[in-house]
């Protein structure tokens, strides 16, 4: 009995990463997950890939092996052995070649516009992996918290409809499983992190996605969720370390919320670990970000996903509430295999001077840097929203508030690599703030479209869509796109029983964010703004050649321009075009601005030959 027992194999139930490539500067440390494999030894049966060390973890079923790949291995399976005493696991892993410029891809920037959208809201391409046997929750579309069958499938079926917006960017919320009871929808109580949720696609229809995307002129990028997992990831049960997870099993306390706690220096330390410890909700238990092997785990994670799928881009939910320092190293370890990646992190809060201690190269009093390149704006789409809701103000408010917000930018080591918004899904969509007002809901595009940033546009925001119910909170916002199912009475990605008021804001959007794509000023301008007069704001972004006034005009009266004001900035011009009627603008001219309505006038200098140079 006791040989039959030392003949068993040992039990391998999950190797992470999946795969991993010759010439990375990422290190590779493989997660191994089985049963009592502590005390094992591992090796590669293979030439050109070794195993240099074996840590064993808290808890016997893991092992975290040190691999080192040679520059000149032969990319293919390679086979690893794990063996303890007479019992043997034996498992292929794959080392591939890289693409050619893997490591300088290029990344999101101010001249691209970022498309937002939720997958399981945007369209149900293939209705028959709406439920899923190895999944729990079932698809409710008439419960606004419920799943309603959105999959990648439907997203790749319209991309030309991004496109068309002038989008050259996308953004998904988080694809991989979340496999909770209720609320799975969204994505950010993460199962399995190198999984995609089945009821989207799997993780070879991911691939195809960003490669049609491409092939569209699409960037991608993908939300990573470092903070914390959901109850139902596969690790809860069996954690490789106490650590692992903030809290003692059974035990939820939830985090304060307040970032200042973070920032503060004079908070107390009870509650900043409040913050960064507690739990971000009752399903999201918190990771412990300062546990060296996990640091590991999401760096190789996230770098998987990039080379895998050849993504774009970061986006990092909730990023301050990760432990300060791993979520630092972890940044700096991503952008030392990408250097030109770009990677925003959700700070929210709405002060700048919190927001900026986020951005790198932050002058902070402390000495910290995240060594992460953009944050988001939360302190300019509060302004947006408050500033634009109304058409008349008193000295502090209307657009004051937005002339305010931007005269902060000297806090932001880059204003220029903020992502700014109108809104997201986190938020109140800003059409419901806007209370559907339709000229209001275009001043906001202008904004977007023209403001110092990386504009970033949440799907149905093109169109005007409202929530049904704004009683039923973050579910009844977070809607289905008309026309992304079946059945549908009305498709807004054909046009089908449009509106007048949504073929008007559409139109405007594309003219806009067209537009944008060249237009240097707005990319790589500076920023001159005016003091708000009878609420309505003017800007005006400029490069040597180019100038772009911005005027936005939410109160109730007409404007007439006074040129003279804006001399300082349109000297040497004489005529430019009204970007959104194509109309001739000649300075010094009479130019009146409509009440609700907003003039963007591009200026570009002629470039004297070399003939008329030597006369």
């Amino acid at each position: 009995m006791r040989k039959a027992v030392d003949q068993e194999e040992l039990v391998v139930k999950r190797i992470e990463p999946l795969s991993w490539w010759i010439g990375m500067h990422t290190p590779l440390q493989l997660m191994i997950y089985g049963t009592d494999l502590a005390g094992s030894h591992v090796k590669v049966l293979e030439e050109g890939v070794c195993v240099t060390k074996v840590h064993t973890a808290e808890s016997p079923n893991y092992l975290f092996a040190d691999v080192t790949i040679h520059p000149d291995a032969t990319p293919g399976t390679y086979t690893f052995e794990v063996k303890k005493g007479k019992r043997v696991n034996r498992f292929s892993y794959e080392i591939g070649k890289r693409r050619r410029g893997s490591a300088t891809r290029k990344s999101f920037s101010s001249a691209d516009l970022i498309y937002m959208l939720m997958p399981d809201r945007f369209s149900d391409g293939d209705p028959a992996i709406d439920n899923t046997p190895d999944t729990v929750e079932r698809v409710r579309r008439k419960d606004p918290f419920g799943r309603h069958g959105g999959d990648l499938y439907g997203v790749m079926r319209h991309l030309d409809y991004i496109t068309s917006l002038g989008a050259t960017v996308l953004w998904l919320t988080p694809p991989q499983l979340d496999n909770e009871k209720t609320y799975s929808y969204h994505g950010y109580a993460c199962a399995d992190y190198y999984r995609i949720d089945p009821r989207l696609g799997d993780n070879d229809l991911y691939r195809e996605l960003v490669g049609k995307a491409h092939e569209h002129g699409l960037k991608v990028i993908m939300d990573a969720v470092p903070n914390h997992c959901g109850t139902a990831h596969w690790w809860i049960a069996d954690r490789p370390f106490a650590n692992w997870v903030h809290c003692e099993e059974g035990e939820v306390i939830l985090s304060n919320y307040r970032l200042a706690t973070i920032t503060d220096p004079n908070g107390s330390e009870y509650d900043r670990l409040e913050t960064v410890r507690g739990w971000f909700d009752e399903c999201m238990p918190d990771l412990g970000m300062e546990n060296p092997y996990l640091q590991r785990y999401f760096l190789q994670l996230y770098v998987w996903w990039i080379e895998w799928a050849d993504l774009d881009g970061l986006r990092v939910d909730t990023y301050p509430y990760n432990d300060k320092e791993g979520i630092a190293w972890w940044t700096r370890s991503i952008l030392e295999e990408y250097p030109q990646l770009n990677i925003v992190g959700e700070c929210w809060h709405s002060s700048p001077a919190i927001v900026s201690y986020w951005q790198c190269m932050a002058p902070n009093v402390d000495g910290y840097s995240s060594h992460l390149p953009a944050v988001m704006d939360f302190p300019l789409q509060e302004a947006l929203h408050s500033g634009l809701a109304v058409d008349t103000s008193d000295f502090d408010g209307g657009m004051n508030l937005i002339y305010e917000a931007m005269a902060l930018d000297f806090l932001y080591p880059n204003p220029k690599n903020l992502m700014i918004f109108l809104d997201n899904h986190d938020i109140d969509r800003f059409t419901d703030v806007m209370r559907g007002h339709t000229d209001k809901i275009k001043l906001g595009l202008t904004m977007l479209a023209t403001l110092r940033g990386i504009p970033q546009l949440f799907y149905g925001t093109e169109f005007g869509m409202r929530s049904d119910d704004l009683s039923k909170g973050h579910g009844a916002a977070r809607k289905d796109f008309p026309g992304g199912w079946k059945g549908d009475h009305k498709d807004l990605f054909t046009g089908r029983r449009q509106s007048k008021e949504e073929k008007e804001l559409l139109a405007h959007t594309r003219k806009l964010f067209q537009w944008r794509k060249t237009a240097v000023a707005i990319h790589k301008g500076e920023t001159t703004h005016f003091l708000p007069e009878y609420n309505s704001y003017a800007y005006i972004r400029y490069t040597r050649d180019q100038v772009v006034w911005v005027f936005i005009n939410p109160s109730g009266r007409n404007v007439q321009i006074d040129w003279k004001r804006y001399a300082e900035r349109l000297r040497g011009y004489t005529t430019g075009i009204s970007v959104l009627d194509d109309k001739e603008v000649k300075i010094g001219n009479k130019f009146v601005v409509k009440a609700h309505t907003s003039v963007v006038v591009e200026f570009t200098k002629k470039r004297r030959t070399k003939k008329a140079e030597n006369k």
